[in-house]
């Protein structure tokens, strides 16, 4: 009987969002509707962009990877938490604790390139009007896309086998609600601070390098939005500019904290509010920054109401 139990024991234990909270059945219904928010506009956002021929521009592409992406994050951490929280467990084997961190990682660090990578389109858009049917072709874009992916899952993999390669002998017991890299190296018992540092180090040329190239396509975009004499054009220019700014804010500022500050100066607490930060809140949010302040998506998304209203009273 004790072999049996030790064969379906979990190998780590996940210390939930909510352990800590008197209201936990609020904080949980807050967390499933805007998990069921995020979803829905992301796959809405995804949807109005592959179907409304006015959106194939290499802009909506973009920002339809992104909704993409921000799927990704959403799936790989709210639903197995949510589940954990009304069965009343907590456990998870070695191989979903793997899984996790490498598709979070995989998700997470192809998005932040992405959101580079989206800010030189609007660069090229504002500054190099003329040119920007040859600069941001389909070939490029494309590009753009694959180099975001391989980068991610290189980035994925390396982090999954390093951190899953540490012997875990002592207390089993995670203090997030999912596998996380910092949260899971605190308990190894063997030295990782070697690779702590090479990790922040890593963080800081993954979130700087991409940082560097916004900073750079925001500052040429900046001088020519100043130098325009049209109004209406200005204006369109820091509308489509500003919906990118703000996602950028939202996403780099929860993983600066994260992957650039060593883990002698987290808490468990801030970890797990950094994190619902980025895995949650930021992808909920980017739909709802995308369409709500640009015309043509809600323009689209008018369109493919009334088509499907007129087919129901057909």
């Amino acid at each position: 009987m004790e072999d049996v139990n030790q064969s379906v024991a979990p190998d780590f234990i996940l210390v939930g969002l909510f352990s800590h909270s008197g209201s936990r059945q609020l904080l949980f219904s807050l967390v499933a509707a805007m998990f069921v928010i995020g979803l829905l506009g992301n796959t809405a956002l995804f949807f109005l962009i592959h179907v409304d021929s006015r959106l194939h521009t290499p802009m909506y592409f973009l920002l339809s990877q992104l909704s993409l992406f921000d799927v990704g994050i959403l799936m790989v951490t709210i639903p197995k938490m949510a589940s954990d929280f009304m069965r009343g467990e907590d456990g998870i084997s070695y191989g979903g604790c793997a899984a996790q961190i490498f598709f979070l990682t995989l998700m997470g660090v192809a998005e932040g390139i992405l959101l580079a990578l989206m800010s030189y389109d609007r660069y090229v858009a504002v500054c190099l009007p003329l040119q920007y049917a040859v600069l941001m072709r389909r070939q490029v874009c494309l590009l753009m896309v694959g180099a975001s992916w391989v980068a991610g899952v290189l980035n994925a993999s390396i982090q999954t086998s390093i951190t899953m390669h540490f012997p875990y002998c002592a207390s089993r017991t995670v203090e997030h609600f999912f596998c996380e890299v910092p949260a899971l190296l605190k308990l190894s018992c063997a030295d990782t601070s070697a690779y702590e540092l090479a990790l922040s180090t890593s963080g800081v040329l993954i979130l700087m390098l991409p940082l560097s190239l916004i900073a750079t396509s925001y500052r040429h975009v900046l001088q020519a939005v100043l130098s325009l004499h049209s109004e209406e054009a200005r204006h369109k220019a820091v509308t489509t500019c500003s919906s990118h700014i703000t996602a950028v804010g939202l996403f780099y500022g929860a993983a600066m904290f994260m992957y650039m500050v060593p883990g002698a100066y987290h808490s468990p607490q801030q970890d797990n509010v950094v994190s619902l930060f980025y895995s949650l809140v930021t992808p909920t949010l980017n739909p709802l920054i995308y369409s709500l302040r640009n015309r043509e998506v809600r323009m689209a998304l008018v369109k493919v109401i009334s088509r499907a209203g007129l087919r129901q009273m057909c």
